[in-house]
């Protein structure tokens, strides 16, 4: 046996387990459905009245269905491409912007898992003043184990943990139904009405709508669930149809519980409750049984979607180092299959945010923001591949030419969402992506020298430039103050 059949074979991983249409929207609905339902009273009522939550909602939700339907089409067209997200970037603009795409969702998944721990520490905290809101030292230990522990059940298997995100994602669904029915029968239509156009801080409609994006785009991380762990699916076309079926479930219940919350009490006092804020609006109806309620509905929410996203951080660091675009140790995979070296980093990276959140002024916003700022630059390139590969002057290997001009306007839709998304995140969470993103290289560097290419071709050096500029400007605007965390 040669050399490189020697080490062919040892990077060899065993056979993934499959997973059902069912299981596999569980994973999509299981992904979204997490922290981010459970504050959108107050992060909405913060920016917006009942007119412009409306049409952000619409406008997330036009925006969002035209990923869904390109993660729909790119696993039909291109059943080749496993890991949906970061592959896409990889074969539609090259292997540099693949890694970022790569590393970006992963990165973006590794930080919202950390507000999976904050909101269950601020939530215990209600009752442990030590807890704080999730921020204090207390809760950081306590988080650390969570974490920790959780790596240790991932460890077990991989069809164990998405067995166990099925029966979670059901049991957690629930409590939100119940609030949605409850808060209807409190809904009072004099204080719905008072909130409609929103209060005098809000501003104008444009910059409410404009303030809520970024909320938006928390809460619907995770329609790509299915694509991302394509390579497990029965059949290929069940990721197709647990993306959509995924997306129009959570997206009713998301809009619901926004909306019907401004029927309770006055937007300005929504926006003043502690997180998890849906807590203190059912706390207002019914009284004190109601927040304790939703208290523990959150708890069983949360740690579904932390089981589901830290499944799915690990699976794309795994296949890209499969495709070479990460060093060769994060290949590797246990006869359980699991990537253990990839859910080591993932674990370890949630671990440094978890630190950092100390310093922060509002740990849960900011790692929410965080998160959807550093999602956004891969949804950006899936969506544009799917444009690229609907193109009148398509790549032959683009799959059938059969309904293209539906996909070319799918494409183009989802490409200028997500352009406005970024937009919308302004410029102090760009910066803060561009310091994670530029010594994330390291891993591309390291991949290149194990295959002994060369490291950067002249298009990836421009890419490069750029990326450290944005994360030296990052670093001196914290350093003097222009912007905080």
């Amino acid at each position: 046996m040669t050399e490189a059949e020697t080490a062919r074979e040892a990077d060899a991983s065993p056979r993934p387990a499959k997973l059902s249409l069912p299981t596999l929207t569980a994973m999509v609905v299981g992904s979204m459905v997490g922290a981010g339902v459970f504050s959108l009273p107050s992060r909405f009522a913060e920016e917006t009245g009942v007119a412009g939550a409306l049409i952000a909602w619409s406008i997330a939700g036009v925006g969002m269905l035209m990923l869904a339907l390109v993660f729909q089409t790119l696993a039909v067209r291109r059943p080749d491409l496993d890991a949906g997200v970061y592959a896409y970037a990889k074969a539609g603009f090259g292997e540099y912007l693949g890694f970022f795409s790569a590393f970006g969702y992963w990165a973006s998944a590794c930080v919202g898992n950390v507000t999976y721990w904050v909101l269950i520490m601020s939530t215990v905290g209600a009752v442990v003043p030590a807890l704080g809101e999730g921020d204090t030292v207390l809760a950081l230990v306590l988080s650390s184990i969570g974490l920790w522990g959780f790596f240790l059940l991932i460890r077990r298997g991989v069809k164990e943990a998405a067995a166990i995100n099925r029966i979670v994602t059901v049991a957690k669904v629930v409590p939100i139904l119940v609030f949605i029915v409850l808060a209807l029968f409190y809904f009072k239509v004099d204080v719905f009405a008072e909130n409609f156009a929103g209060e005098d801080y809000a501003g104008s409609l444009f910059s409410q709508v404009r303030g809520t994006m970024l909320a938006t785009v928390f809460v619907f991380l995770g329609v790509e669930g299915a694509s991302v762990y394509s390579r497990h699916a029965k059949r290929r076309e069940d990721v197709g149809r647990a993306t959509l079926l995924g997306f129009l479930s959570v997206f009713a219940v998301f809009a619901s519980v926004t909306i019907v919350s401004y029927g309770i009490m006055p937007m300005s006092e929504i926006a003043e409750l502690r997180q998890p804020s849906m807590a203190g609006v059912l706390e207002h109806a019914v009284g004190t049984w109601g927040k304790v309620f939703v208290s523990v509905g959150l708890i069983v929410s949360v740690l579904g979607a932390y089981l589901a996203w830290t499944l799915m951080a690990a699976e794309v660091l795994f296949v890209a180092a499969k495709d070479d675009d990460m060093p060769r140790f994060l290949r590797r995979a246990t006869p359980a299959d699991v990537p253990v070296p990839a859910l080591l980093m993932s674990s370890l990276l949630s671990q440094v945010v978890l630190i950092v959140t100390l310093f922060s002024e509002d740990a849960f916003n900011f790692a929410l923001n965080l998160t959807s700022s550093l999602s956004l630059i891969p949804y950006l390139l899936a969506a544009a591949f799917a444009a690229k590969i609907a193109w009148p002057r398509r790549p032959p290997d683009a799959g059938p030419r059969r309904g293209r001009t539906g996909e070319l306007a799918v494409g183009v839709l989802a490409t200028l969402y997500t352009a406005f998304l970024l937009f919308a995140a302004g410029l102090k969470f760009v910066l803060v992506s561009f310091i994670l993103y530029a010594p994330a290289t390291v891993l591309f560097v390291m991949a290149r020298r194990e295959q002994n290419r060369r490291l950067f071709s002249p298009r990836e050096l421009v890419i490069l430039v750029i990326s450290v500029a944005g994360a030296v400007i990052g670093v001196v605007a914290l350093a003097v103050g222009w912007i905080h965390l």
